[in-house]
C-alpha cells in the first residue's frame, strides 16, 4: 500500500511539516479556448489536497504539463490561465512562475511564504520532462522536502515530474505520497480489481479491440459479466459471421475475438441491436436493426434501444460496475444515444447503491453531457491510466511512491 498525504502529515505533525517545501505533481492538462479554461474539473478535484497543504503551512510548488508543446516554450500551452483560476478559486495565496525550471524557479520557491502555493510553467516546455531526465528531477528536488502526486492521468508515464523527481526526493530522505485525488483513484480502481462487491459488471466500449485487449484479458476472469459496445463490438460480430457492412472492423483481430467469445461464454455480452446508417456522419439518417440485419451498404454507429435496456439491466443488478469507453460514435448526435443511456444507467445504479467507476475520456464526457456526473460513485481523471491499471500494468507514477508504514 502506498503512503498517503494524511499519513505524511500525521507522521510529521503540523509543527515539523510547517515551512517545508512540498512539490506536488498535478494534472492540469485542461482544455483551453482563446486562453480560457473550458473544463475545470481536473483543477477542482485537486483543490482538497492543495488546501490541506496550505492549512498545514507547507510551501507548495505545483508541477503540471498542458498539451504537447514538444519540449519548447509555446504560449498556446501556457499554464498562466490555470494560475489565474487558482487565484480566484483556491483558498490560498497563489503565485505563478513563467519558467518551469532554473534560477527563476529557485528564487520564486525561496520567496514562498508558509501556506502559499506556486504554480510553475508547463513542464513539457523542457525536453527532459518526457525523457524522464534524472538531472531535471534532481534540479527540482533540490528545493523540495517531500513529493505529493494527484496526477493519476499521467501516472502511466515515466516522466521527470512523475518519476525522476519523486525518486530524487526519496533518495535524499524525503517522502513521495498520494494526494487525496490519487488516493481515491487507487482505492476505487484497486478494490474493483481485488475485492469487488458482486455481481461485478465491466462495460468496455471504444473503437478497437487492439487498445483494450489486455483489459479484456484482465477483466474476463474477474467479472461476472463483460459488456462490449462501441465499434470494437463490430469485430466480435464479424467473428460470429454477421454482416457488418462498411463498419469499422479489425479484420486481423477476428480470430482473437472468436477466442474471447469461446473463453468468455455467457459472461461476454454483445449488443443485440444496433443503430446503422449509410455513412457515419453528423447529418446521417439512421435506422435501428437487429445485429443480424445490417445491410452490406450500411455502417454501425451505436448500440440500439434493446441493447441499452439489456445493458441497463446488468448495471442495475450489479454490486460493482466499471465502465470505460463509449457505446458508439459519441461525438455525432445521431450516434450518441447509446453512450448517454449508459451514463444515465450508471448514475441510476450508483444511486441504488452500486459502486460505479467510470473511466476518463469519452465515458467521463458522456456523464458530464448527460448531467449525471455528480451522481456517479467515482469518475476517474485518467483515461489511459485507468485502462492500464485495469489491465494489471504497473503505473510508474504510482510505483515510485513511498510504501506505507506497516502499522498505517
Amino acid at each position: 500500500m502506498k503512503k498517503t498525504l494524511d499519513q505524511l502529515l500525521a507522521g510529521h505533525g503540523a509543527s515539523t511539516l510547517a515551512g517545508r517545501t512540498v512539490a506536488v505533481r498535478v494534472d492540469f492538462n485542461v482544455p483551453l479556448s482563446d486562453g480560457r479554461i473550458t473544463d475545470t474539473i481536473r483543477i477542482d478535484r485537486a483543490l482538497a489536497t492543495l488546501e490541506r497543504l496550505s492549512e498545514a503551512r507547507c510551501r507548495t510548488v505545483l508541477l503540471s504539463h498542458l498539451g504537447r508543446p514538444d519540449g519548447a516554450p509555446d504560449p498556446e500551452f501556457s499554464l498562466r490561465p490555470v494560475a489565474n483560476y487558482l487565484s480566484e478559486r483556491g483558498r490560498f495565496p497563489t503565485h505563478f512562475c513563467p519558467q518551469p525550471s532554473g534560477s527563476d524557479v529557485d528564487a520564486a520557491v525561496a520567496d514562498l511564504a508558509e501556506g502559499d502555493v506556486l504554480l510553475l510553467e508547463n513542464t513539457r516546455f523542457l525536453e527532459g520532462e518526457t525523457a524522464n531526465d534524472p538531472a531535471l528531477g534532481q534540479a527540482w528536488a533540490a528545493w523540495a522536502d517531500h513529493f505529493v502526486t494527484d496526477a493519476f492521468g499521467t501516472a502511466h508515464r515515466a516522466h521527470a515530474s512523475t518519476h525522476a523527481l519523486p525518486a530524487a526526493i526519496k533518495a535524499k530522505g524525503g517522502q513521495a505520497v498520494a494526494g487525496y485525488l490519487m488516493e481515491r483513484e487507487l482505492r476505487y480502481l484497486g478494490a474493483a480489481l481485488t475485492t469487488p462487491e458482486r455481481p461485478f459488471v465491466a462495460v468496455l466500449g471504444g473503437a478497437k479491440i487492439t487498445g483494450k485487449i489486455e483489459v479484456i484479458e484482465s477483466l474476463l476472469p474477474k467479472a461476472d459479466a463483460l459488456l462490449i459496445g462501441g465499434a470494437m463490438a463490430n469485430t466480435f460480430f464479424a467473428a460470429l459471421g454477421l454482416e457488418t457492412g462498411t463498419s469499422l472492423v479489425e479484420a486481423d483481430k477476428t480470430e482473437l475475438a472468436r477466442d474471447l467469445l469461446t473463453r468468455g461464454g455467457t459472461k461476454l455480452v454483445l449488443p443485440v441491436d444496433v443503430v446503422c446508417a449509410d455513412r457515419i456522419d453528423p447529418g446521417a439518417e439512421t435506422r435501428v436493426a437487429d445485429r443480424s440485419r445490417v445491410e452490406a451498404t450500411e455502417a454501425i454507429g451505436d448500440v440500439g434501444p434493446d441493447t441499452r435496456a439489456l445493458f441497463r439491466e446488468h448495471l442495475m443488478g450489479a454490486g460493482t460496475v466499471v465502465w470505460n469507453g463509449p457505446m458508439g460514435v459519441f461525438e455525432m448526435p445521431p450516434f450518441a444515444a447509446g453512450t448517454i443511456a449508459m451514463a444515465e444507467a450508471a448514475a441510476d445504479a450508483s444511486k441504488a447503491g452500486t459502486t460505479v467507476i467510470v473511466g476518463g475520456g469519452d465515458s467521463a464526457a458522456a456523464a458530464e453531457a448527460a448531467g449525471v456526473a455528480d451522481e456517479i460513485t467515482h469518475i476517474s481523471t485518467g483515461g489511459g491510466a485507468s485502462l492500464e491499471f485495469l489491465a494489471g500494468r504497473t503505473l510508474p507514477g504510482v510505483e515510485i511512491l513511498s510504501e506505507a508504514d506497516a502499522e498505517a
